[in-house]
């Protein structure tokens, strides 16, 4: 009856917690259960609250006589927990928000439970982190790693390839390492398995972080060798096998495989299991003076809600224009058509593109498009936004490296696809600044809007032929030394005005 007792209220406890948290945000709460839902990715996250309640059930019988005891010094940690929620949303980066959230939902339980209980169940507060949807950002290293080793495993099984970037060529096929193939679901499936799995069989914790070491690699290679399987299955086969969504398929029952002897390895050396004694903890606090020192801790994480929903305001709808420069200094109209290549942007307030071309008939286009009042679905800097679409198989950024100009140094690429190959330079202005970093852009743009400045930005573009890489290098510089003034003041000149809603 005692442990029956000491598990209803830390149930309360817990549950009181999380819907003055999901109360207050609401919305960033329906978003990550959204991705849940929709991400196979991130598909895991649904079982992430069932985990936790049985988690925090299995230690009913450590609980005894331990009570809830409130800590209101947790509320510096949650207002460092809901400064990165806010900072997330200022600048539309949701995994920041995300993790903000998450964050201090844990902080708030520990703060409403108390040391004592907190160290019991410390894992399964430690486990709802793994409800954050974050990992995207290992997309790009991932998938380059993927091609790097089947592309050195296919060369060291005396198979021919030519590579360029992320697509690689053998003799009776084409192939490409796309965002299905890097791993990521994998890795995260095994890192969240994996943990839960050393707790549970492990007490010494060397052992646990060993294993929690091998959760991590283990998919990541694992990865590697099926998609160098499926790539010779395809070149054995001539491509009978493992074609079209079959590798995807071939590839989880692999993965299923290795994760299982990984498992059955490590049961070889789990630990016995040990006999805790009961929690004997102090008095049940009056609920008085409970809640009164829980009352800092809440105060935090409902202010920065109400902060939060104030910066994020609405604003008037708006309307901007803008004019790129007239050819000039040996520079003429050219023909946009010329070039099918177009970078990826959406949500700009307006977009303009041109095209010139110099005295010995060298064309560069130059694509911009402007951002203001940015918000989720309208920011510059976002999940789709960017030189090449995320779902545009078609072309390759094989290469990117710094371009040293007159203007200062700026993001250079090498794009090839649809029959042609480009080399593309751009940057970004905000307040008169060039910035060529998207996290220092994002920065810029949070320290502008907490103190009340515009949060306009522009993004430009440059792109040129590129069947001699060395000449296209010197046109690009060419055109930024001739233009890159203009394209400053192009900024200056924006003219904005609120539309009339009426």
């Amino acid at each position: 009856m005692k442990e029956h007792a000491a598990f209803v209220r830390v149930a309360l406890t817990l549950a009181v917690v999380f819907a003055w948290c999901v109360a207050w945000y609401f919305p960033t709460a329906i978003e990550i259960a959204s991705i849940w839902w929709r991400s196979e990715t991130y598909a895991h996250g649904l079982v992430v609250l069932p985990v936790f309640v049985w988690l925090v059930w299995g230690k009913r019988d450590r609980m005894g006589g331990l009570t809830p005891q409130a800590i209101p010094l947790l509320a510096a940690p949650a207002a460092l927990a809901g400064f990165l929620w806010l900072l997330g949303k200022l600048v539309s980066v949701a995994a920041a928000a995300h993790a903000g959230f998450v964050l201090m939902l844990v902080i708030g339980m520990v703060a409403a439970l108390g040391w004592q209980l907190s160290r019991v169940l410390l894992f399964p507060l430690a486990f709802l982190l793994f409800g954050i949807p974050i990992g995207d950002f290992l997309l790009p290293t991932l998938m380059d790693f993927t091609a790097e080793f089947t592309v050195w495993a296919l060369r060291l099984s005396g198979v021919p390839v030519y590579q360029e970037g992320l697509h690689f060529v053998v003799p009776n096929g084409r192939w490409s390492v796309v965002e299905a193939c890097s791993g990521i679901r994998y890795l995260i499936a095994s890192l969240m398995v994996g943990s839960l799995y050393a707790y549970l069989n492990y007490t010494n914790l060397r052992k646990r972080l060993l294993f929690m070491l091998v959760a991590i690699l283990v998919p990541i290679v694992a990865n590697w060798i099926r998609a160098y399987m499926i790539v010779m299955l395809g070149y054995l086969s001539n491509n009978e096998l493992a074609a079209g969504v079959d590798h995807l398929i071939y590839g989880w029952v692999f993965f299923g495989i290795v994760i299982m002897m990984m498992f059955w390895i490590g049961q070889r050396w789990s630990d016995p299991e040990i006999l805790t004694k009961r929690g004997e903890g102090a008095a049940s606090p009056r609920m008085p003076a409970y809640w009164l020192r829980l009352l800092p801790v809440a105060a935090v994480i409902a202010i920065t809600s109400l902060v939060g929903a104030r910066v994020d305001a609405p604003s008037d709808q708006i309307e901007v224009s803008y004019a790129l420069p007239a050819p000039r200094d040996g520079w003429v109209e050219g023909d946009l058509s010329t070039l099918a290549y177009r970078p990826h942007y959406s949500g700009f307030r307006a977009q303009k593109e041109s095209a010139y071309r110099d005295a010995e008939g060298g064309m560069v286009m130059l694509y911009s498009a402007l951002f203001a009042d940015q918000r989720e679905g309208a920011e510059m800097v976002a999940w789709g936004n960017g030189l090449v679409s995320p779902g545009n198989n078609r072309l390759n950024v094989i290469s990117m490296r710094a371009l040293i100009t007159p203007f200062g140094v700026l993001n250079n690429a090498q794009i090839i696809g649809e029959g042609e190959r480009v080399l593309v330079a751009h940057w970004y202005v905000v307040n008169d600044k060039v910035v060529t970093r998207d996290w220092e852009l994002k920065l810029r743009l949070a320290g502008d809007r907490l103190i009340g400045r515009p949060d306009a930005t522009m993004v430009f573009v440059l792109a040129t032929p590129a069947s001699d890489e060395e000449e296209g290098v010197r046109r690009l510089r060419a055109f930024v030394s001739t233009y890159g003034e203009s394209l400053k003041r192009v900024f200056a000149n924006v003219e904005t005005k609120v539309a009339d809603g009426r």
